[in-house]
Parts: C-alpha cells; sequence; structure tokens
C-alpha cells in the first residue's frame, strides 16, 4: 500500500489530484480503526500530518471569527485562546477519548468520516460554521449544514481535502453537552450544542439522526418570544420542541425513546445555564 506524505499544501494537493481514490490521513483515530478490524482496505493513503499549512489556527477580532486547520489536534482547542474564544468547541474536545486520542484527532478527520456521533460536528453546526475544502481547481466553501449529506457522507469530491474551518464567534452563550454509557473515552448517544448570539439561539444535535440536526421550529418558537428573561415553563417547552425535532433510532448503544427524551433535557439545561451568566 503506497503512503504518501506531503510536506505541503500544494504538493498534497497535487498527490489527491493523480490518486483520487486515496484515503487521506490526519490523525487516523477512526480510520485505523476500521483498517485494524479489516472494515477498510486502502489502495493508497496521502498522509496529511506533515502539511505545515493546515496545522494553522487564528482569530480574528475583526471579523468575530476564528479559522482552524484541518489537522489542528483536539489538544490545541481544550484551553487557551481558542477555548475562550470557542468555548462549546472546547467542551466538545475535551469529551473526545483519551489524552492520547484528543493529542491526534483533528476537525479534518471528524469532517471528513462524518459520524453522526461526531463531537465536534454539533458545534460546527450550531455556530454556522463554513468548511473549506482546497483543490488543484482552486478553494470552494461550503456551509457545515450543506457539507454533511448523510451518515458517514458529505459533498466532498474525490480530488478535494478538507483544509480547515471558519467559525463565528457567537456574542453570548454557548455550550456542549453530550451523553455516553460513562463519563470518559465514550462515542455520543446524544449530544446537543447551543449558542446565543445577538439575542437569538441556534441549537444542533447529534447522535439522533442521520446527519447533525438543527432545530428551526424550536429555534424560531424561542426567538419569536423575545423572552427577556428565561422562565423554567420556557426552558421545559424549548426542550421539548428540540426533542420533536430529533430523528433517532434504536441501536446497539441505545434507544430511540432514550435518545430524544436526552436531547430535550440537554438542550433545557444548556439554555437555562445560558441565561444564568
Amino acid at each position: 500500500m503506497p503512503v504518501q506524505l506531503p510536506i505541503s499544501l500544494s504538493s498534497a494537493i497535487e498527490m489527491l489530484a493523480n490518486t483520487p481514490n486515496a484515503q487521506l490521513l490526519s490523525g487516523g483515530t477512526d480510520f485505523m480503526v476500521e483498517v485494524n478490524f479489516n472494515h477498510r482496505h486502502p489502495e493508497h493513503v496521502i498522509g496529511l500530518r506533515n502539511v505545515k499549512e493546515l496545522q494553522q489556527w487564528s482569530i480574528n477580532s475583526e471579523t468575530s471569527t476564528v479559522y482552524i486547520g484541518a489537522s489542528v489536534p483536539y489538544s490545541t482547542m481544550e484551553t487557551g485562546e481558542l477555548a475562550a474564544a470557542l468555548p462549546a468547541l472546547a467542551q466538545a474536545a475535551r469529551t473526545v477519548g483519551s489524552p492520547q486520542i484528543r493529542a491526534a484527532g483533528t476537525l479534518g478527520g471528524n469532517l471528513g468520516t462524518c459520524s453522526p456521533a461526531g463531537d465536534s460536528l454539533p458545534v460546527l453546526s450550531a455556530l454556522d460554521a463554513t468548511v473549506h475544502l482546497a483543490s488543484v481547481d482552486g478553494e470552494r466553501n461550503v456551509p457545515f449544514n450543506e457539507f454533511m449529506v448523510g451518515p458517514k457522507r458529505n459533498s466532498r469530491l474525490p480530488h478535494e481535502l478538507v483544509s480547515g474551518v471558519t467559525i463565528p464567534m457567537s456574542t453570548g452563550f454557548q455550550g456542549y453537552a453530550k451523553v455516553g454509557v460513562r463519563n470518559a473515552m465514550v462515542i455520543s448517544v446524544a449530544s446537543v450544542c447551543l449558542a446565543l448570539h445577538n439575542d437569538a439561539v441556534s441549537v444542533a444535535l447529534g447522535s439522533v439522526g442521520p446527519t447533525i440536526l438543527r432545530c428551526p421550529e424550536a429555534e424560531q418558537w424561542f426567538n419569536d418570544l423575545g423572552a427577556q428573561q428565561l422562565t423554567d415553563s420556557i426552558a421545559t417547552e424549548f426542550g421539548a420542541r428540540v426533542s420533536a425535532e430529533s430523528r433517532p433510532i434504536d441501536d446497539h448503544r441505545s434507544t430511540a425513546e432514550y435518545r430524544r427524551h436526552a436531547v430535550g433535557v440537554l438542550a433545557t439545561r444548556l439554555l437555562q445555564r445560558g441565561y444564568a451568566q
């Protein structure tokens, strides 16, 4: 199995153009599990860990946005300036696997795998992130909510690679919470990201549908209220409306009924937490 190791974005793009069926590898925390269990049989691999451009991140105070390269590891997002700018992403990053996994795993990998259980993905959805795709044809920018098209399917073309994401910073509270079968190193059973921006709420759900789900009806209902103060009844009703927009299934990790209940509770608690600050 040929393995190519580019050291620049331009060389990585050229290699991918010549072998569009190649497996792109950054942290490998999802991909190597599938290889080890004989579920994947790649013919070509392009390793991206040495591509410096993909390891860059920056905060633009003028546009109130954060750019994160596809190979920036979760460990970098847990603390420091990135965590201060995007607290929900920091919270999600801290729930990813073990410290060793967080040192290797990346946003680019989460986007490439596009599992509905990906911890960073509800954050990207709720904050209206833009995914940047690079190829020999140039750069293509895709809103995250158009990027994920199905379970483990996205709109990336074979000759494109994810180069990074741009994430707007919310003006108010943002938070992430998930439920799993234990407190650490666990795949999400259900997850929620909620953000308050310019007095409007946005909420996205993970592990309760074929893709990451936004809840436009619950968002519209709450935003139309224009509530200056949050009551328990409003928070509970909001959670119930979020729950109603989920589309969970029964599987070996949980039941649809529990997942539907869980996202409602998480959404209620995050909204209350946001108004308590």
